[in-house]
């Protein structure tokens, strides 16, 4: 089977648990092996080859629809929780329903750095269908440091999202080695550059990992969420849940993690963080401003 650059492939050793897009091939030998990034986890992977089964149009097409379904039963979940703090924010700024008061809510303004573009564009769309303001800039993982000063100081978010592929290498040290990891390094220095631009956890907000990440390095360095715990896989779209919800909570009450990891596709074993302000604003009075064409 002649295995080619934009196939999709499972993994052969793996029981084609998961699927994977071949961005690379390279010559080992006598072997062929090719790099993978995960269609639905933030995962890079190498794999021989003959390792690789090419999966049809009909079996992405099954995947697919399961995958939808659970996202649909996550943005569910994320909607309940969001009408449910929406109807806190009206009682508090009317007064407990006494008064009729037009209000407008500003929520926190998201940038989203992204080491995969097939990814960054799966997110912002999920960002728009929930209401973010979001400014994704696709980087490479290697060039996230040094970009992410300027990109700050350009969109000053509210909010900052570093995310891509990454995995950790058994051969390559213990699961405490930052070195064992593909891209940890990169993103525990994106937070770092970051927090030289805005110390404080509560004036920017940081998600940072993808699958696999170092998640105390991260949080170390300065993020209130990362990922991962358990050095599992984590899907493409649990940052934009994650930052959704904090996009969406007031300023003034405090994000309860488990409120924030629950309608994740991944959970606690993919996800954490630290207590973290929101930073939703709420004003008044609310004026619809009409164009009379003068």
């Amino acid at each position: 089977m002649d295995i080619k650059i934009g196939d999709i492939v499972a993994r052969k050793s793996y029981k084609c648990d998961l699927l994977f897009r071949v961005i690379d091939i390279k010559e080992k030998g006598d072997e062929r092996e090719a790099i993978l990034y995960g269609e639905d986890v933030r995962l890079i992977a190498d794999a021989p080859c003959s390792d690789l089964v090419i999966i049809d149009e009909r079996e992405q097409q099954e995947r697919k629809k399961k995958e939808i379904e659970l996202i649909e039963q996550s943005y569910k979940l994320f909607r309940q929780d969001y009408h449910a703090m929406k109807q806190k924010i009206e009682y508090r700024a009317t007064g407990g329903y006494q008064t009729e008061k037009d209000f407008f809510q500003i929520p926190g303004r998201v940038l989203h750095l992204d080491g995969d573009p097939l990814y960054l564009r799966k997110c912002l769309d999920l960002y728009e269908r929930i209401g973010v303001p979001v400014y994704g800039v696709y980087c490479e993982e290697s060039e996230m440091p040094e970009k992410v000063g300027v990109l700050i100081e350009q969109f000053r978010p509210d909010i900052l999202v570093i995310t891509g592929h990454d995995s950790y290498s058994k051969s390559k040290g213990k699961v405490n080695d930052l070195k064992a990891y593909r891209h940890s390094k990169h993103f525990v220095q994106t937070v770092k550059e970051a927090r030289k631009k805005v110390p404080h956890l509560d004036q920017l907000v940081i998600f940072a990992g993808a699958c696999q990440s170092h998640f105390e390095s991260l949080i170390r360095a300065g993020a209130n969420f990362a990922s991962s715990p358990a050095r599992v896989n984590i899907h493409a779209l649990d940052p934009v849940y994650i930052v959704s919800r904090i996009s969406f909570t007031p300023f003034m009450e405090t994000v309860n993690v488990w409120d924030v990891l629950r309608n994740t596709l991944t959970g606690e074993k993919g996800l954490g963080g630290v207590e973290t302000k929101g930073v939703l604003r709420t004003g008044m009075p609310f004026r619809l401003i009409h164009d009379t064409g003068d």
